[in-house]
């Protein structure tokens, strides 16, 4: 009887021991699998931060407080698309004179652009100083932001040289695109200064403009080839024997292959030296 009584006692023991690891070895286990959602959420959403940037922080495209003036060759470009007909001042007052009227659209029926190279708050209003499309070349005005869409920003510059007939466009410093090209002749030169590309065409019915075609706020005193004259162009040519040389009424004529490979390089917005 006693040995039959302590095999009872042992095998009772043995099962609550078994009962005991039992239930540790199961809460073990749920504590590892937990970890192990854990650690593979993490992993998951952890690419989707930006680890030390609040959003407060990030720099915005309508802070226009630190602009590159156009005649820093080397200076990124800001411009900005005009919302609403404006006039555009003498100072930068409702009361300053008037210079021109700024409108919206431009004559090819697209939307106009400035370049701006000065702002001034004035009695809580923001006024900025943009390049103007009239006569006398050079001309411009102050305008309100309030006429202005957002900025944006452009890091070529082309620059045309009369004398040597050629189109060169660079990115910063680098050169990354030059052609030889046709400029105005004698009786109706290209004009000379510093503009910037203000639209882009293409689907001309005429095949005298090309593929392709860049409007400038450079104007002319004479005729131009542009539709309407005036505005000084940069577009292909249906005559490419004549490149290089003083061939045109003031635009400025590239070979078609030489504009294509141009339109894919030179956003709206970029500078033009005209020297």
């Amino acid at each position: 009887m006693e040995c039959g009584r302590g095999a009872a006692k042992r095998a009772l023991a043995l099962a609550a021991v078994f009962a005991v690891s039992f239930v540790a070895a199961a809460l073990v286990s749920s504590r590892l699998l937990q970890s192990r959602i854990t650690s593979a959420a993490t992993r998951t959403t952890t690419p989707w931060l930006y680890p030390g940037a609040a959003l407060a922080t990030l720099p915005s495209t309508l802070d226009i407080h630190h602009l590159g003036a156009l005649t820093d060759p080397t200076a990124v470009t800001r411009w900005a698309p005009v919302l609403r007909a404006t006039v555009a001042r003498g100072s930068p007052s409702v009361n300053g004179s008037f210079v021109g009227l700024l409108r919206a659209r431009t004559s090819d029926g697209t939307t106009n652009i400035v370049v701006a190279d000065a702002e001034v708050d004035v009695a809580g209003a923001t006024w900025e100083r943009v390049g103007l499309a009239k006569l006398p070349n050079g001309t411009e005005g102050w305008v309100p932001r309030s006429a202005l869409g957002g900025w944006s920003f452009v890091d070529t510059r082309l620059v045309i040289n009369r004398a040597r007939f050629t189109a060169t466009l660079f990115r910063g410093e680098r050169i990354i695109f030059r052609a030889p090209i046709g400029v105005g002749a004698t009786g109706t030169p290209t004009p000379t200064g510093r503009f910037y590309v203000r639209d882009r065409l293409s689907g001309f019915s005429s095949p005298v403009y090309g593929p392709l075609a860049f409007g400038t706020n450079a104007k002319s005193p004479t005729l131009t080839d542009w539709p309407g004259g005036g505005v000084v162009g940069i577009h292909g040519t249906n005559q490419p024997w004549l490149i290089p040389g003083e061939i045109s009424h003031g635009c400025i004529r590239l070979r078609n292959a030489s504009i294509i490979r141009l339109g894919q390089l030179m956003p709206v917005g970029t500078p033009v030296t005209i020297q």
